[in-house]
């Protein structure tokens, strides 16, 4: 009995499975990129650092070290500023610390700021020259002496200003011939038209003109081109007398026969001309430069005492004096 209940027991089979290896994440993938990247900026930085000179690295040392605008105007060092964040500011006129870039930095609205002051200068030396021909032009012609010498006084606006011209005509020269002394007529005009000067904000240039007769008179060495020249400080005189103030001129030269109003014919008479300009700005700038002369500069040519004429019976008679 005890053998059958043995037979008849379950037979219990065990099967054990073996569990397989944990699936891997991909965080080390990220890890390793970093490193990768880490890398690749550590070996860009040497190659920068050995390619660099020691100039430069020096530069940009200080540029590091302290600020742009502390390198430039002096200071403490960073963070120098007086403002509230430190190394900030937005006051471009602070000497120290660190500053904001303002709209005044950018070269280009300066340029453009600067272009246009330029442009209305312009206009406003457009608009006073243009005054200043009207008012000249309604002195001659209600002065009844002046008005018949109208046509020898021409008024013409250049790129340089207004141009002044008083030219001689046949019969009627604005000096004595031959010399410096200035003739009634003429003297009125200039007087006219420097008590018109005397208001104008514009400096002033002036010039005196002879034709290419040759200057025969009795003073050795005397020539054309001091004979413009003491015309011209002739006619200075007389604009300084009428109201002119003298600090407006510049410049006062002769250019004899340099210049002519007629080059077809260098003989005649309009050649031999007073040139008064009234310089805008911007011809003022041009004509100085950058030094500053004295206000009244000397004529060209050295001469002598202006009022004494030269003597016309010292010249040969086949040679006609100039005038």
């Amino acid at each position: 009995m005890a053998s059958d209940a043995k037979k008849l027991q379950p037979i219990i089979v065990k099967k054990v499975k073996k569990a397989g290896h944990a699936v891997h994440g991909g965080a080390w993938k990220i890890a390793y990129a970093d490193f990768v990247t880490a890398m690749m900026a550590f070996f860009l930085l040497m190659w920068l650092l050995g390619s660099t000179s020691t100039g430069d690295l020096k530069g940009l040392s200080d540029y590091f070290a302290s600020p742009l605008k502390v390198a430039m105007t002096g200071g403490t060092g960073a963070g120098a500023s007086p403002t509230v964040l430190p190394g900030g500011g937005a006051d471009l006129t602070q000497q120290v610390g660190q500053q904001h870039k303002g709209e005044s930095a950018d070269p280009l609205k300066k340029r453009r700021a600067q272009e246009l002051a330029r442009a209305e200068a312009a206009q406003q030396d457009a608009k006073r020259l243009a005054a200043l021909s009207a008012k000249i032009s309604a002195a001659i012609s209600n002065n009844k002496k002046l008005a018949q010498y109208s046509n020898q006084i021409r008024l013409e606006t250049t790129p340089d200003g207004l141009q002044i011209q008083i030219v001689d005509e046949q019969g009627r020269p604005m000096f004595t011939s031959g010399s410096a002394m200035v003739q009634p007529y003429m003297r009125e005009i200039l007087r006219e038209i420097g008590t018109a000067l005397g208001g104008v904000e514009n400096r002033i240039s002036l010039d005196g003109h002879t034709d290419q007769t040759a200057f025969t008179g009795g003073l050795q060495g005397y020539s054309n081109w001091e004979l413009s020249a003491d015309r011209a400080n002739a006619s200075r005189r007389e604009l300084v007398l009428a109201g002119m103030p003298e600090d407006k001129l510049i410049r006062v030269t002769g250019l004899a026969s340099s210049v002519l109003l007629e080059p077809d014919q260098p003989q005649s008479p309009v050649n031999r001309r007073i040139s008064i300009m009234v310089l805008t700005r911007e011809a003022e700038e041009r004509l100085l430069g950058t030094s500053r002369v004295p206000v009244l500069a000397e004529p060209e040519a050295a001469a002598p005492p202006t009022e004494a004429p030269a003597a016309p019976g010292a010249a040969p008679a086949p040679v006609r004096q100039a005038q």
